[in-house]
């Protein structure tokens, strides 16, 4: 059967990087049941050769890294030394969970009135839909392929239509490692809603783990309230990065320039608003300006540290908020060059500080997915938190001061999953990954990771007196 094909582009040159099929609703359905003949052989597998697949699969990824990387940077955009980082991270997860699948846990104990024992035991939850976005497109799909396939499932992948190759070679690298075939199916849409509405619906699939944004979680979370279906969801974040009267400034500058733009500011984790005390805002905002000023924005063939939006439609949605503040009274104080359009056609937004932005302005009420830091003064800590846990969102969050018990006092006042305290990254393949509020529900990474692929079943046996 031929199939409509996803042509895929380079959002810094618009050449096209491939194609792939684009998979129908009932090339999704067969996917899921490839997956759920898989399954019952895939559970019964020994934890250990479980193991060895995924650790061969790491070292696998570390040894095509340069590979991988142009890869993501040609179809996703991004710098080749973040797309280096990703595969790295990506391999990671892989590693961390082929150690953790020898490690389920269980129980054993008498009961309190006597007579019974009971035994707990953690099963595989079954056929696992996975649904990723372009912005990390082989960090978002080991992150769920990898404790799913640690705990005994099987998995139907929809990574992102605008970044399906990376996700296509992560599974040719599993079935090198030797996953058997049905394990892993990927499958690639435009037609996401109906392809991932019909997985919700199938009563093969026990398990959905989304990432993307929180609009989206909503209308998936209604569809898997039908079947009561196992959820896991990291949604959309508004991280706030707060710099105290005693920070260290170099240190605050270098934080968030891995905070705010790394992969251009298109991360859930981004530093999406900074707050800086009024004690340093002064020396602080001139220092961030010319550290952007310096960044080069281009292609990553080129050697760019900033690359382009996913889309010419992302690069609107930004102007047009931007334009909207400076229009309410904001002023752009820093902004980096971008490529001539007549040499490089992409979709790049010039990495921009803005200052004098109005509390409850899109700026820092919204997500921006973007190069574009706007700054906050604060004095007072109750007005700081008041403002700042206004937010639905409540992923993550940065905090910088050399006072160690302060910092983490006002991180222990955050409506955030996650804080960095000093430091610009949050991200672990061995720390529990995600959000509170409208941010998300369960983890990924972590012993947690690796739970939210299992149910917990018990025994109670009759033990005699």
């Amino acid at each position: 059967m031929s199939h409509a094909l996803i042509t895929v582009e380079d959002p810094a040159t618009l050449e096209v990087v491939g194609t792939v099929p684009d998979h129908t609703v009932d090339d999704g359905l067969a996917a899921v049941a490839r997956a759920s003949q898989a399954f019952g052989a895939w559970a019964a597998t020994s934890p250990r050769a479980r193991s060895e697949v995924l650790r061969r699969a790491f070292d696998l990824m570390i040894e095509r890294r340069d590979e991988l990387a142009e890869l993501i940077a040609r179809e996703n955009g991004k710098s080749l030394a973040d797309a280096a980082a990703e595969v790295t991270y990506a391999a990671e997860f892989f590693r961390w969970f082929s150690e953790e699948a020898v490690r389920t846990d269980g129980d054993f104990g008498s009961a309190p009135a006597g007579g019974t024992r009971t035994i707990v035991h953690h099963r595989p939850v079954g056929v696992a839909a996975l649904v990723t976005p372009w912005n990390f497109p082989a960090a978002m799909a080991t992150r769920k392929i990898g404790p799913a396939l640690a705990a005994g499932c099987t998995v139907v992948l929809k990574p992102a239509a605008e970044t399906p190759l990376t996700a296509i070679a992560v599974a040719d690298i599993l079935r090198e490692a030797g996953l058997p075939d049905g394990v892993v199916e990927v499958v690639t849409t435009t037609d996401a809603s109906g392809v991932v509405g019909a997985w919700l619906a199938d009563a093969r699939v026990r398990k959905v783990s989304f990432t993307g944004s929180t609009n989206v979680g909503r209308i998936l979370l209604r569809q898997a309230a039908e079947r009561v279906v196992n959820s896991s969801m990291e949604l959309g974040g508004n991280a706030p990065f707060i710099v105290g009267a005693d920070a260290d400034l170099e240190a605050a500058i270098a934080g968030v320039m891995i905070a705010k733009f790394r992969n251009a500011g298109q991360a859930c984790t981004a530093a999406n608003r900074l707050y800086v005390h009024r004690d340093v805002v002064e020396e602080f905002t001139a220092r961030l300006a010319a550290e952007v000023e310096k960044l080069t924005v281009g292609a990553a063939r080129d050697g760019a540290a900033i690359g382009p939006m996913i889309s010419a439609a992302a690069v609107e949605r930004i102007t047009r908020t931007v334009d909207d503040a400076v229009a309410a009274g904001a002023r752009v104080v820093a902004r980096a060059a971008v490529p001539d359009p007549a040499e490089l056609p992409g979709h790049f937004y010039p990495p921009t500080v803005i200052v004098d932005v109005a509390e409850g302005d899109p700026l820092v009420s919204e997500e921006i997915f973007g190069p574009v830091a706007p700054i906050r003064v604060w004095d007072d800590e109750d007005a700081l938190l008041a403002e700042v846990n206004a937010s639905e969102y409540g992923l993550a969050a940065y905090v910088y001061d050399r006072d160690l018990q302060r910092a983490l006092q006002l991180a222990e006042r955050l409506d955030a999953g996650m804080v960095g305290i000093n430091r610009g990254l949050v991200s672990d393949p061995a720390a529990p990954f995600g959000g509170v509020k409208q941010s998300g529900l369960g983890r990924e990474g972590a012993r947690e990771g690796l739970a939210e692929f299992t149910e917990t079943q018990y025994f109670s046996v009759d033990w005699g007196r």
